[in-house]
């Protein structure tokens, strides 16, 4: 079987058809999906054929499909045949042979008169070529312009690049012959520009479709961790990429996304997120600093007002007031105290008053009064600043409330120079 290789002029060429080596595939590599035969062994001892044009069969050559392969005849007219089952075959209905009992004046001489009239190709001539059954890889594509996706932790819209790869297996070799690769040809790679143009902008849409339905679970950081989520979701696309199997018989495998980029605008928006977190968190921690510390204070001060009425404690008042914390223990002179002041159950330890505050138009808290009044002299908040706690019906002015009069205190007007008389009496 033979490459039969391409020859210039009809004599040498239809001499050279006659021989009936093993004909199987040529090399495929990654991206190729069709490839014509070529000579695989020599004719009995008589040498090699070596004259033959592209995939040429006549009557008696011997075919050879190896695994994942499938072989495919045809004339000019058309596809004569289709073979997907792996073997060896010997094909009895091409040009006439002298080596398979023809003769040679019917085989050649006539052949050489037809080819002379058609150009140098007889009504009969016959190719035979192959069909890798094989996944087809690493496909590269790259959104051409910036996807829109609403990352839900940000909760914005924001602009990215996508760039990766994906694979595709040809699933039905007749179907992919007769509604995907041109007429007559017996090479076909999708590393050719023309062949990957259409796929790869039908798959383009199935992708940014994936995203989308992603948007509402996933952050953008983790989109390449869900690929194979992204190729079930392209695969299942009624529209593109998902049609592929029933409109050329091949389907998509495998989507790897290799790389994720902000636009510019995008990365500006995300640093300035970033950045008004990290100032939120410190205020938080403030905060949160600050309530423990009152919290302490009014339990030492709850406990001497109406505690144990003892020595003991005040001793427990004092410990608390100078900073045990809440994860201190209790110091071992609680356990030598009498049954009666052991009998004794405090009341409810009262809450400190925590207030929201709406800080740039945004609620941030809640804080205590102690931590007001730190963010007062410092300038975070004013006496216009809106408050909320709980049991308000709604917002009102720091100035409006009461309980918060400490945190702006008044100052007393200036003294006079001279006092009024005093009235007689």
């Amino acid at each position: 079987m033979g490459i039969i290789k391409a020859f210039a002029g009809a004599l040498g060429g239809t001499f050279a058809d006659q021989w009936k080596d093993i004909i199987t595939a040529d090399y495929f590599d990654e991206h190729i999906a069709v490839t014509p035969g070529y000579l695989k062994s020599t004719n009995n001892g008589r040498g090699t054929n070596t004259k033959g044009s592209d995939g040429v069969i006549s009557n008696g050559s011997k075919i050879y499909v190896p695994e994942n392969t499938a072989a495919f005849i045809f004339s000019q007219s058309g596809i004569e045949d289709i073979i997907t089952e792996p073997g060896g075959y010997e094909y009895q209905n091409g040009q006439d042979s002298v080596f398979n009992g023809d003769g040679a004046k019917k085989s050649i001489f006539g052949q050489i008169k037809d080819r002379v009239g058609y150009g140098g190709i007889t009504p009969e001539y016959k190719q035979v070529a192959f069909v890798n059954l094989r996944e087809i890889r690493d496909i590269k594509f790259g959104t051409k312009g910036a996807q829109v996706y609403n990352d839900i932790y940000y909760g914005a819209d924001l602009e990215i690049f996508a760039y990766g790869s994906f694979s595709v297996q040809v699933t039905d070799a007749e179907r992919f012959i007769r509604n995907f690769v041109p007429a007559n040809v017996t090479y076909y790679s999708f590393d050719d520009q023309k062949v990957r143009s259409q796929i790869l902008a039908e798959f383009l849409q199935s992708f940014t479709t994936a995203l989308n339905s992603l948007s509402s679970e996933y952050r953008i950081s983790q989109l390449p961790s869900q690929a194979n989520k992204i190729s079930q979701i392209v695969a299942g696309d009624s529209y593109n990429a998902g049609t592929w199997e029933e409109r050329f018989g091949f389907k998509i495998v495998k989507v790897a996304i290799e790389n994720i980029e902000f636009t510019d605008d995008s990365r500006e928006l995300v640093k300035q997120f970033s950045a008004n977190k990290m100032g939120l968190r410190a205020y938080e921690d403030v905060s949160e600093k600050a309530s423990n510390i009152a919290a302490q204070q009014k339990i030492a001060q709850g406990i001497q007002d109406n505690g144990f009425g003892n020595a003991g404690g005040m001793a427990l008042g004092m410990a608390m007031a100078q900073g045990i914390g809440p994860q201190a223990q209790p110091q071992p002179f609680m356990q030598r105290q009498n049954q009666e002041s052991q009998q004794v159950s405090p009341p409810p330890i009262p809450q400190p008053s925590l207030y929201n505050v709406a800080i740039n138009g945004q609620p941030a808290g809640p804080y205590d009064i102690e931590t007001l009044k730190q963010m007062a002299m410092s300038g975070q908040i004013t006496e216009k600043s809106l408050v909320w706690k709980k049991g308000m019906s709604g917002w009102c002015k720091i100035s409006d409330v009461d309980e918060l009069y400490e945190v702006f205190p008044q100052t007393p007007p200036p003294i006079p120079d001279e006092m009024p008389p005093i009235p007689p009496m």
